[in-house]
């Protein structure tokens, strides 16, 4: 089966899962750690090469303090937990920001885990506008997320089918699966039903 190189992953879901459950709204990011590692390793044995997550993005930062200060937390546990793998991780977004996460500065420059191995890029308090340097309706002269690669399928959680300004520039011939479920439901069965779809298509990049 033709596997993609590159996958990216929007988790999405997390709220709507938490308030279906009877909990707090901010409860649901914790429950979204678990099946980003099971995701993670599912990967690694696959051979996958790399992949993209997004952890929040600037607009995210506008939700009430407790939701805030939850997908936080959320973003550098599981942060601590990649660090008992292999793997190669790189974290992008606006550091500038008071938004951003201090444990995380690290690793905005790409940092091996263990013996290294599949590149994971992390979005956190990442906007489009800041990967292209958007100011004034003009783009700026850089690309900030330059050192990731083209993304082959877009897997994204939680039913909403829009991209929500993940690495536009990578995404450009991106093939996008939605599953329905939210992100804390994940199952391998997700991931197994998205690849069998995406070696099915034809890529043509255009051509």
């Amino acid at each position: 089966m033709r596997l993609p190189k590159h996958i990216g992953i929007i988790p999405d879901g997390n709220r709507r899962w938490a308030k279906g459950q009877g909990m707090d709204k901010s409860e649901g990011y914790g429950h979204g750690i678990s099946p980003g590692m099971s995701l993670y390793r599912m990967c690694r044995e696959l051979g996958i090469g790399e992949m993209s997550f997004y952890g929040f993005t600037t607009d995210n930062t506008k939700r009430p303090s407790a939701q805030r200060q939850a997908f936080t937390r959320a973003c550098v546990a599981a942060v601590e937990e990649l660090a008992k793998e292999d793997a190669s991780l790189l974290v992008l977004g606006n550091t500038k920001s008071p938004m951003f996460p201090q444990e995380l500065l690290p690793f905005t420059a790409r940092h091996d885990f263990g013996k290294g191995g599949m590149k994971i890029n992390f979005l956190v308090n990442y906007s489009w506008e800041w990967d292209l340097g958007y100011k004034d309706e003009t783009i700026g002269p850089g690309l900030k997320t330059a050192e990731v690669s083209r993304i082959d399928l877009i897997i994204r959680w939680g039913g909403r089918r829009r991209l929500s300004g993940f690495l536009p520039v990578q995404s450009v011939y991106s093939d996008f699966y939605v599953v329905d479920d939210y992100w804390p439901d994940f199952k391998r069965e997700h991931v197994e039903d998205a690849l069998k779809w995406y070696a099915a298509q034809d890529i043509t990049l255009g051509g």
